[in-house]
């Protein structure tokens, strides 16, 4: 029986092609709905960019939900820099005209989870934690219908990368972070000590484009896009490909190696707001709260993604 997920994400060229990983694998993955979040973007443009995708795709099943238009307590905090006006530059597609769901993103966070089986529903989100955090807030009780809650989030090795010591998504919404990682949820972090390493050469870009669907070809021009700001700013020979982790780890969590550490988010540091505060070496007496991951086997990942990609339209 394929796992029953829910993605909150904030498309974004790699929650795009994240998104299109988890569509693609309907054997494992029974995905109930998509609800977009304030982030990369705004609000609306993460609505219709993630409308775009499942009729990319070919979902229009999948139920789409508009969630937090922006953070819990700070002025949202967006990354045009890095994605483009859109939020999902590269690719032209063609206007969206699936609906967007009535209810709010969060309200149906909670009426899903309140009717889920105990541990029945997996969250995977991919952006800011804002819709995860607010449901938490407004109905505790939703914790028993959560499986896991795997989520793109964290550095210990890697610095930041939208200041120098917190990652974009826990920057946006660090309050949010707190909540989620206070919750007793079970949860498994994908940071950047994994993402770094994922990174978009050339050759595997033409690795994942090469089945030629029109799903593949988009996938790897927006991520053409997305790479030339991370090129300069790494000097690297590939884009570090973050979202796509966090669907490869719920498919494969083999592929992953890490280790349960307490995992504690800074909020008020001058120069350090959003920064996740690792505790690899067991150094305090905190409980802890994360499978913090910081292995991957790469080659395995980009075969993985290529052959989920090629089965798409």
């Amino acid at each position: 029986m394929a796992r029953k997920i829910i993605i909150d994400t904030d498309p974004g060229q790699d929650d795009a092609v994240a998104l299109l990983m988890a569509l693609a694998s309907p054997d494992e993955l029974d995905v109930v709905g998509v609800v977009a979040v304030a982030g990369n973007v705004p609000l609306e443009r993460t609505v219709r960019n993630a409308r775009q995708i499942l009729e990319l795709a070919g979902r229009r099943d999948v139920p789409l939900y508009a969630g937090c238009s922006r953070p819990m307590r700070r002025t949202l905090v967006t990354a045009e820099h890095v994605h483009g006006p859109t939020g999902l530059d590269g690719p032209e597609l063609p206007a969206p005209t699936l609906a967007v769901r009535q209810r709010h993103g969060v309200a149906f966070l909670i009426d899903t989870l309140r009717a889920a089986a105990p541990g029945e529903i997996t969250l995977v989100t991919l952006g800011p934690l804002t819709d995860i955090a607010m449901a938490l807030v407004e109905a505790p009780d939703i914790r028993t219908g959560i499986a896991e809650l795997v989520m793109i989030s964290g550095s210990f090795s890697e610095g930041g990368n939208i200041t120098p010591s917190a990652g974009f998504n826990d920057y946006v919404d660090p309050e949010a972070v707190d909540v989620v990682l206070k919750s007793g949820l079970r949860i498994t972090m994908v940071p950047m000590d994994v993402t770094h390493q994922c990174r978009s050469t050339p050759a595997r870009l033409s690795a994942l484009e090469a089945s030629g669907t029109r799903c593949a070809r988009a996938a790897a021009a927006m991520l053409r896009f997305s790479e030339h700001f991370d090129l300069a700013k790494y000097g690297w020979d590939g884009a570090p490909l973050h979202d796509p982790c966090a669907v490869a780890f719920v498919l494969r969590p083999d592929l992953f190696a890490g280790r349960r550490v307490n995992v504690e988010v800074e909020l008020t540091g001058t120069y350090t707001a959003g920064m996740t505060v690792v505790d690899w070496w067991g150094v305090t007496d905190r409980p802890a709260n994360v499978t913090f991951l910081r292995e991957v086997d790469v080659p395995a990942f980009y075969d993985l993604l290529a052959e989920r990609l090629a089965r798409l339209p």
